[in-house]
């Protein structure tokens, strides 16, 4: 048969949409991931998804958690775990500040992107992110409906 159509690295760009509706972000990081060959492959290809994935620290290293990325459909035996943890990549100092401001109620660590450098390599931008109440989230929506309404207004008069 015919090889697997890969899409080209700069437009792997995973999102995770919920997280920006669900969390407030306060800071962000770019991270790398420790991934096994038949991973890569697949993220490559564009199945990976960042759905219900979260952060944690654990013995000074950093890990996601819940991160799906499909099996590669020719990789026989050495197959990865669809939702195994993976290692991120990041500075002592970062993971140490992570660490402290998430000992305080309310602050957690979420994955935004995952994308595949310049380089090849896979890329995880990750958040420190504060939980939002229900009235911010109704907020959120009624300012983005707002900016759409203002955006077909001003295209309207053009």
């Amino acid at each position: 048969m015919g090889k697997e159509k890969l899409i080209p690295a700069s437009r792997i760009n995973i999102k995770n949409k919920r997280a920006e509706h669900d969390f407030l972000v306060v800071d962000k990081y770019t991270a790398g991931i420790v991934l096994t060959g038949t991973e890569i492959k697949s993220i490559r290809a564009g199945k990976a998804s960042l759905v219900d994935t979260f952060c944690y620290i654990h013995n000074g290293e950093m890990w996601v958690k819940n991160m799906y990325i499909a099996e590669y459909d020719r990789g026989s035996y050495n197959n990865h775990l669809p939702r195994r943890e993976r290692k991120l990549l990041l500075n002592r100092k970062e993971i140490r500040s992570l660490f402290e401001t998430t000992r305080s109620p309310g602050f957690t660590i979420v994955p935004l992107r995952l994308y595949i450098d310049e380089n090849g390599r896979a890329k995880l931008v990750i958040a420190l992110c504060r939980g939002k109440k229900e009235y911010d989230k109704r907020n959120t929506l009624k300012e983005k409906q707002d900016r759409r309404e203002m955006d077909r207004a001003i295209k309207n008069r053009l």
